[in-house]
Parts: structure tokens; C-alpha cells; sequence
């Protein structure tokens, strides 16, 4: 476990890594999206304040998949704030093993993850391996992302 929060603590503040978009909730949150079997395919973290899912949007297929994430803080309302990571506006990831999603937790951070994905290769119309890191800051509400590989 140490390893690990040593892995992605390294990769958020390392040069190597790209940036991924991050963006309010949009067409693509629908529930419609949701990767069934949903059981499978989405889980809770603190006390289930966090819930991250798979969304496929099917189109466009080299880009389909986006990660949603439903977390503190919360609106006037009471609801939380709901956020999704793709490659970029729109644009998802070729693939994604929300299976091999890791979780830990960092005070100085938040709640940290990592996942393996595949990135759209337009030479050969594949994926290619990649592994998503990105923490959720709960206090403010602030999630940052980083690819590894991929691109």
C-alpha cells in the first residue's frame, strides 16, 4: 500500500504524465451510459459520500469511455457535485478495466485512484495500454488527473 501511494503520489507531480479533461457533467453523465452490470461496473468510497462509474457513450467508438464521478462537496441542495475524465471535451478513452481500478487515501490529497485504459492509435485503429491516475479532493471538490503511457 505504500508502494502504491508512493507510485501515484510520484506520478500527479510528475513531468511524464498528461493531463486529462475533467468537466462538469454533460451529455455524456446520462444515465444511459452507465456500464451494465452496474454492480460491476461502479463503486463507493468514503462511507459512500464518492461513487466513481463506467460510462460507455458508444459514440465515437475510438472514444466512448468516460469515468463519472459523483462527490463532495455538496450544493445548497444537498446533491454532489458531478464530474467526468475523458482524453479531452467529448472525447473519452478507447477502452477502460474498471475491474483493475486501485483505490488508497492521502490527507494531503484526498481520495487517489489508478486504472488501466486504452488510448485511441489512429495508425492502427486500436488501443493503446495506459493507466489513468487521479485523486478527488473532497474538502474543495478538486480532481486532478495524469495519464501514464498511452500517448
Amino acid at each position: 500500500m505504500r508502494l502504491f501511494l508512493l507510485v501515484i503520489t510520484t506520478l500527479f507531480f510528475g513531468a511524464q504524465a498528461q493531463a486529462q479533461s475533467v468537466g462538469d457533467c454533460d451529455w455524456q453523465a446520462s444515465a444511459q451510459a452507465l456500464v451494465e452490470p452496474w454492480e460491476e461496473n461502479s463503486r463507493t468510497f468514503s462511507n459512500g459520500k464518492t461513487r466513481l462509474a463506467l460510462l460507455d457513450v458508444i459514440e465515437p467508438a475510438a472514444g466512448a469511455f468516460h469515468i463519472l464521478i459523483l462527490s463532495p462537496p455538496y450544493d445548497e441542495l444537498g446533491g454532489r457535485q458531478c464530474r467526468s475524465i475523458g482524453m479531452s471535451p467529448g472525447i473519452g478513452f478507447f477502452g477502460a478495466d474498471f475491474g483493475g481500478l486501485e483505490a488508497s487515501y492521502d490527507p494531503s490529497v484526498g481520495l487517489m485512484f489508478a486504472m488501466p485504459v486504452q488510448v485511441y492509435e489512429p495508425d492502427t485503429g486500436l488501443g493503446r495500454a495506459a493507466r489513468l491516475y487521479f485523486s478527488v479532493n473532497q474538502a474543495t471538490g478538486q480532481i486532478k488527473s495524469r495519464l501514464q503511457g498511452g500517448g
